[in-house]
């Protein structure tokens, strides 16, 4: 048997609305790509939504249109896990932000709510807080510390879309959310993203820096930007500096099909998620991801604790050994990856946690279909390794 990190989402429908955009023979950004900006700002709950290439574009235009707006200036401090995706430390980078890392809650594997009120200095401005493998983090708590001081809260959903806290759509949380839509996502669009807001202004800086940074997109009454009635001077007239991260019309014809299916994916995957904490009860000295509020359970994390310690390059030859993709729990901490000689930061404190599961830990994937059959294969792998380790379990 094969397990692998994701499955295909896709079916007839897909192909179907994508032929008719190659004959359409409009293929960039345009009305397709407007449709699946709209439905999902109402699936979401909230009032803007814009397409960009991918999660990591995605993380890029919500930085670019918070320096741009006015909500932070270069230099200023940005709160981030010590664990996630490369690229949502490197927009800030790239933006002249500095980072201030801080360790992770070792269960819930999001950052440690306690050591993020430890860590605000006078600095600080914005925290992103990343909802990793489908949790959301503990907003509430983090929340107080952000009114109380005057800090600005991004989420980098990329690896959560469909989760849940309290009632409302991870994402939407903060002043912008970021998605990704990449194929081993909960929803694919080949590659995509999306930015979520609900603040106008802002909405209308990332219109603009999305596409070059000209004034094209804006409608006439744009608060940033009064529009002269000349539409040739506006085709190519440019306010901020801008990039290039456009989505393609088939990628969003491709969203507005995923989006239908959202409620069904996500449900299938906390029933298989539900599965995998059953039979991961059997085994000792190993954890699972902690959920907060209702995650939607990207992939399915597995911490080595006790005697298995030190021993998780032994059982992932094992594990991998059978025909089951498994990987690290994203980037492990961070701040051992050799490019962070490249960016401007500090730590908090020691990231113990971090080093735990970049150490110890790696994830398996979870899918949009039942992968019962699977996780009992994967079980019966592990199950196997920790005997040879431990001679008898």
């Amino acid at each position: 048997m094969r397990y692998q990190l994701s499955d295909n989402t896709w079916d007839q429908k897909e192909f179907a609305v994508i032929q008719e955009v190659l004959d359409s023979n409009m293929f960039s950004m345009g009305r397709r790509v407007a449709q699946y900006e709209a439905e999902f700002a109402e699936k979401f709950g909230v009032k803007y939504a814009l397409m960009v290439s991918s999660g990591s574009a995605a993380n890029l235009l919500a930085v670019a249109g918070l320096v741009y707006s006015g909500r932070l200036k270069r230099g200023d401090e940005v709160i981030v896990p010590a664990v996630s995706w490369s690229t949502t430390y490197f927009p800030l980078y790239q933006m002249g932000l500095k980072l201030r890392f801080v360790d992770i809650d070792k269960d819930t594997l999001n950052i440690d709510a306690d050591k993020f009120a430890e860590a605000v200095t006078g600095q600080t401005r914005l925290v992103c807080l990343v909802n990793l493998l489908g949790n959301p983090n503990e907003f509430e708590k983090i929340a107080k510390v952000c009114d109380k001081k005057n800090i600005l809260i991004m989420e980098d959903n990329c690896e959560s879309l469909g989760a849940e806290y309290h009632g409302k759509k991870a994402g939407t949380l903060g002043l912008v959310g970021t998605f990704s839509t990449f194929y081993s996502h909960h929803l694919c669009t080949m590659e995509g993203g999306m930015v979520v807001t609900d603040d106008e202004e802002l909405y209308h800086y990332m219109l603009c820096s999305r596409a070059h940074g000209w004034t094209r997109n804006l409608p006439k009454d744009s608060p940033i930007y009064k529009k002269s009635e000349v539409d040739f001077y506006e085709s190519f007239n440019f306010i901020v500096p801008g990039f290039n991260l456009r989505p393609l019309e088939i990628e969003g014809a491709a969203g507005s099909e995923q989006l239908k299916k959202m409620d069904r994916i996500i449900a299938r995957r906390r029933k298989n998620a539900e599965y995998f904490r059953e039979k991961m009860r059997q085994f000792e000295d190993v954890r699972i991801q902690k959920e907060i509020g209702e995650s939607s359970w990207f992939g399915f994390a597995v911490i080595l604790g006790g005697g298995l310690r030190g021993r998780r390059d032994e059982i992932v030859r094992a594990v991998a050994g059978g025909g089951i993709e498994v990987r690290p729990i994203v980037a492990g901490n961070f701040t051992r990856n050799s490019v962070i000689k490249y960016l401007d930061f500090s730590i908090s404190g020691e990231l113990t946690a971090s080093d735990d599961i970049h150490d110890n830990g790696f994830f398996i994937g979870n899918h949009s279909k039942d992968n019962s059959a699977e996780i009992d294969y994967f079980a019966g792998i592990f199950g196997g390794a920790l005997e040879k380790l431990r001679g008898g379990y």
